[in-house]
This record gives C-alpha cells, sequence and structure tokens, in this order.
C-alpha cells in the first residue's frame, strides 16, 4: 500500500457512480422490456446473463427444504443467533404515532403506518450474502411490513445459494424468486404475470442494479445508490499492523473497486501495515480480487496531528470506520461523518457484518455526510394528523386568510372564511 499524505486525498475520495452512457442506455432498455414484455423479459435475461435456463421463477418449497438440508446445523444455529441480534436491535428504532391535545381542543399528531409491500434485492455473483438478506429483511419485518418480496440472480444450474434461502426462511420472507440485474429492480417496480409490484426496493447490487434503481425512484422508492465497499481504520502506534491489515483485506476482498484506508498519525505502523498487507494478501483465496482493490483503492494516510487525521477522516466520510486507538471513546465525539464506526480492538468491522445487530447497509461514496444506515424508519411513512376545533378556527381565521392572500392565494383565503359565512 502507498504511504501518502492528507494533500493527496483526491485520489482517496469516492463519488457516486453514475455509470457510462451505454451501461444506462442498457439499464433503461431491460427495464421498457420488462414494462412489455414481463415474464418473458424475464427469462430471457437470466438465460442471457446468468446462464440459468428457468422454467418458473418463484423459489418452491422443495428448494427452501433443500437448502435447509444442505446446511450443516451449526451454520444455522448461527444464522439464526444473528437474525435474533439485528432483530433486538432494530425493535429499539420503532416510532409510535403520537397525539397532543391542545386546551382550545385542537389535536395535532403523527400517524406511523408501515409501507405495504417491499422488495429486497439479494446480490449473487462471486460470493453468497445470507447477511444482506438479514440486513434488508428484518427492519422491514420489525417496521410491520405485510409483503417482503426477495430477488436474487440465480446460478447457471438455476439455484440460490442454501445459506442465502435459509436466511430468508429464517427472517420470515416467503415470496423469493430467481431473477437478478436491472430486470429484477424493473419486475419489482412494475409487475410482471409472476411477480406484484412492491412500494420500495432496497438491497445493494452491482452497478446495473444501482442504476436501475436510480431509474425507477419515484415509481417507487429505494434505499439508496449503493457504490463499493469501504474501510477506514483511524489507528495510533497502539494498533497491532498484522490486525489493521486484516482489516483492510476484510474490505478489500468484496470487489476490486472497494477502498481500504489507513489513516494514522504513527510512521512505524503506517511500514508495519504496508508490510503485513503485502504478507497477508498472498494467503487469500480471492487474492486476485483483493490485490487490484488494494492497488487501485487502498492507501495509508500518514498525518502529523490526531486532529489532522480526525479531519481526513470526516472528509473522506467513510462508509465503515474503526477506531484502533488507545482511548478510542475519547475519539468518538470528533467523527461526524461515518456510516459504522467499531471502537477499540475487538470490534472488527466483520462484528457488525454479521452478528452484533447494527445494520451494515450504509451509506457509501462519501454520502455518510448526509445519509444514514438502513432502520426501521425507512420501512415506514409518517402522516401529519390536523383536528382543528371550532375554537381554534375562531381564534386564527383572519390570520390565516391573512396569510394566504400575503402568497396571492385568494380561493385559499375564501376557503377559510366561507366557514365564518356558514356560521353567520
Amino acid at each position: 500500500m502507498d504511504i501518502v499524505t492528507p494533500n493527496d486525498l483526491a485520489s482517496i475520495k469516492r463519488s457516486v457512480d453514475g455509470g457510462t452512457e451505454k451501461q444506462r442506455e442498457t439499464v433503461k432498455e431491460i427495464i421498457a422490456d420488462v414494462q412489455s414484455k414481463q415474464d418473458e423479459a424475464l427469462f430471457h435475461y437470466t438465460n442471457k446473463l446468468d446462464g440459468a435456463s428457468l422454467s418458473q421463477l418463484r423459489v418452491t418449497e422443495e428448494e427452501f427444504n433443500q437448502a435447509r438440508e444442505a446446511l450443516d446445523t451449526k451454520d444455522i444455529d448461527i444464522l439464526k443467533e444473528a437474525a435474533e441480534n439485528i432483530k433486538s436491535f432494530h425493535e429499539k428504532q420503532i416510532r409510535q404515532s403520537w397525539f397532543d391535545t391542545n386546551e382550545d381542543g385542537t389535536v395535532l399528531g403523527q400517524k406511523v403506518t408501515p409501507l405495504d409491500a417491499v422488495g429486497v434485492y439479494v446480490p449473487g455473483g462471486t460470493a453468497a450474502y445470507p447477511s444482506s438478506v438479514f440486513m434488508n429483511v428484518l427492519p422491514a419485518v420489525v417496521a410491520g411490513v405485510d409483503r417482503i418480496v426477495m430477488v436474487s440472480p440465480p446460478s447457471e444450474e438455476g439455484t440460490l445459494p442454501a445459506g442465502v434461502l435459509v436466511a430468508a426462511e429464517i427472517a420470515g420472507v416467503k415470496e423469493v424468486y430467481k431473477v437478478g440485474g436491472a430486470q429484477a429492480v424493473a419486475a419489482l417496480a412494475y409487475g410482471t404475470e409472476s411477480i406484484q409490484p412492491v412500494d420500495k426496493i432496497v438491497g445493494p447490487g452491482n452497478i446495473y442494479v444501482a442504476l436501475a434503481k436510480r431509474e425507477v425512484f419515484g415509481d417507487v422508492d429505494i434505499d439508496m445508490i449503493a457504490g463499493p465497499s469501504e474501510i477506514v481504520v483511524l489507528a495510533d502506534e497502539t494498533a497491532k499492523p498484522g490486525e489493521v491489515a486484516a482489516d483492510l483485506l476484510s474490505q478489500a476482498e468484496h470487489d476490486e473497486r472497494s477502498s481500504s484506508v489507513l489513516v494514522t498519525t504513527s510512521e512505524s505502523l503506517a511500514k508495519a501495515v504496508a508490510e503485513e498487507v503485502d504478507q497477508q494478501l498472498e494467503q487469500l483465496p480471492r487474492k486476485d480480487i483483493a490485490g487490484a482493490s488494494i492497488r487501485d483503492f487502498g492507501a495509508i494516510v500518514l498525518c502529523n496531528s490526531q486532529e489532522g487525521a480526525i479531519d481526513v477522516v470526516n472528509s473522506i466520510a467513510p462508509e465503515h470506520l474503526e477506531i484502533m486507538m488507545e482511548e478510542p471513546f475519547g475519539v468518538l465525539g470528533s467523527i461526524k461523518h461515518a456510516g459504522a464506526i467499531f471502537l477499540g480492538r475487538y470490534s472488527s468491522e466483520p462484528v457488525g457484518d454479521y452478528f452484533a445487530g447494527p445494520n451494515h447497509v450504509l451509506p457509501t461514496s462519501g454520502t455518510a455526510r448526509f445519509s444514514s444506515p438502513l432502520n426501521v424508519d425507512d420501512f415506514v411513512k409518517k402522516s401529519s394528523v390536523i383536528y382543528y376545533s371550532k375554537q381554534a378556527y375562531e381564534q386564527n381565521a383572519d390570520k390565516i386568510a391573512r396569510f394566504a392572500r400575503l402568497e396571492g392565494l385568494e380561493a385559499h383565503a375564501k376557503a377559510i372564511e366561507k366557514r365564518k359565512d356558514d356560521e353567520s
């Protein structure tokens, strides 16, 4: 890994990938095909892009049973425990409807209502992600969403990974379809003969999935435009070089475009971590992917002061931030921008990926400046409730009408005054 200074941040920061013109056009064509040809288009693109020739899209009960039998019972127990941790964390996020009655009889409030139907995209490709099932489905379950639909690209054999199906079953998803890519997003947004449309689409995917979500936004809601995974480790001289390197590589193995960055004031740590990354990289099964990520998007930022290091972190606004320092809680208050913050030596990022409970669907590409992790609020909507009493109306009618005329909206003013006329 290259050791750089804060002045080289431009080469480290990521922005939201808008794709190429060709990619955008391809996505629009796929969406249009799904809208016009429906299931026929889904079968066509699944065969063309995933190499799978399917006779039906929906996962059957038999496939769920086979997946359960294929997994070791210890693995199933771990999945169940992780699901309980994740569910428990998100239950603390539940919002209640509320109403406030004033002395004049006016009632104001907020009604919280779960979304009717949500689509969850679970990526396939180079790895299987039962954790993505839990992180996207369980907050929706906790929120009270009635219908949760899962889509995921099948293998060439026309199957989904056993861990993904078992995780879906544990989470309570009954409606799972073997379809991925932009075509799956289009099906969720607009519906086909097999898949009824949903109100919101969540879950990460490749650039075509991201562009498709952007394209259908407005007809349905989406969670975010997810980019490649990112980690920043903020460390001092007390950090263990081997552990820092291992954590950086844990993100690098996700994708060739993943970003892994160490920010430190310790030159000795910086050099030791660079050596450790090279050594550990050679031992990884996905070393080609991780190596490309480290080469193109990895860096060690050497800073002159702790304050300068924190400024670098806030400037990057990383998806994952590990604080591996002697007093990590002492630094926490200075961190303004990060999707998830891991404190101390034993809070390695995979703890959050799989087991601790907080959501691992996080803002990427610097969007942690204004975005939050996926949470229960993403699966509900809030309606304002207004009951104006006669007393409140009489006290405020003239002021409201005058306000309306201030904006040049005479019909608004007359709508208020009409009630006064009808009383006389």
